[in-house]
């Protein structure tokens, strides 16, 4: 797996705990997983609990700054092994971990080899891999919404719709107007797409939309603080994903091998997109879930340790065709 960016990705990143309003926080750092922050009257809320227990305790120490309440909740937005293998690092939380029940359903179906690919994806956010105990599993799942009431705060949990993944959920404060997105939304990061749903994505940004955020924690990437911010991050992600499916889409109508799909949308989006962060490590998973949508494959196929080696040595490398073997 040396050929993906990320795997040379070693350096430390300089983390931000930025305050949104009242007792509500987000914890960036430089284009990794971000996480954010509720405080509530009897405990904390956690949306995304980062990639290991030991990444937890750092955002545990982070909200020690600001409260002795301790973390009794924790909300994933997905489930992609960089943000909900972390949980167990958080002990309050224990018997307290919810997600939307499509979630649930693919955690069951593929989460135990989205683990072991993306520990082997991504080396320096899994370091001190040794102490995460297994898969994350929630505890209490729900279907389409949920209404948390932390006092008189309310939070809305919605599955707003397929984009990044089936299962993706954001968080909602209507009165503070602080959306916690995961990874439907982006700021300066580039999306990975590879269980991604091209053809809903637009839809479930418009919803965002519609609910009206002032202030959004994208997956990755700074803090948006003011509406101008958020409205940039929505244009920009709407953007790329929706430029890489058209391109891919073009290059399957003509009948183009998935490899030549590949160099040609690289070229294209590199000069707009290239200096994003992860942009050289996401686009191989990119094109090739683009690639199987525009053939008609709606539910992304699942990712292995040995599917990544073999897209990047077919894509990269170079396979007569350029084809990934099925």
């Amino acid at each position: 797996m040396s050929g993906f960016a990320s795997t040379n990705d070693l350096a430390d990143k300089i983390v931000s705990f930025d305050e949104l309003g009242p007792g509500l926080y987000a914890y960036t750092a430089e284009g990794d997983p971000n996480s954010g922050i509720i405080v509530g009257p009897d405990g904390v809320i956690v949306v995304d609990a980062q990639a290991t227990p030991a990444m937890a305790q750092d955002v545990q120490k982070r909200i020690a700054e600001v409260t002795d309440r301790e973390v009794n909740q924790i909300i994933l937005s997905h489930y992609h092994a960089v943000r909900v293998l972390g949980a167990s690092g958080y002990p309050h939380a224990k018997g307290r971990i919810i997600c939307s029940d499509v979630t649930r359903e693919l955690i069951v179906e593929r989460g135990q080899q989205d683990m072991d690919s993306e520990i082997g994806r991504f080396p320096r956010l899994f370091r001190g891999k040794e102490s995460i105990p297994g898969l994350t599993w929630p505890t209490q799942t729900f279907h389409r919404r949920m209404t948390l009431w932390l006092g008189e705060r309310e939070a809305q949990v919605i599955h707003i719709g397929r984009a990044h993944t089936m299962g993706d959920t954001v968080v909602w404060l209507p009165k503070e107007k602080v959306m916690f997105a995961g990874d439907t939304v982006e700021f300066g990061a580039t999306p990975y797409c590879g269980d991604a749903h091209f053809t809903d994505w637009p839809a479930t940004l418009a919803a965002i939309r519609e609910l009206g955020p002032e202030k959004l924690v994208p997956g990755r990437g700074r803090s948006l603080l003011t509406k101008a911010d958020v409205a940039q991050g929505l244009a920009d992600t709407d953007a790329f994903t929706s430029t890489l499916f058209a391109r891919v889409r073009q290059g399957v109508e003509k009948g183009w091998a998935l490899g030549d799909i590949y160099r040609d949308t690289m070229d294209h989006m590199r000069p707009t997109y290239g200096s994003w962060v992860i942009f050289e490590h996401c686009m191989p998973f990119n094109v090739s879930r683009a690639f199987d949508e525009a053939k008609g494959l709606d539910r992304p196929r699942i990712w292995t340790a040995e599917r990544d080696i073999e897209m990047w040595k077919s894509l990269e490398h170079g396979v007569k065709d350029g084809e990934i073997k099925r």
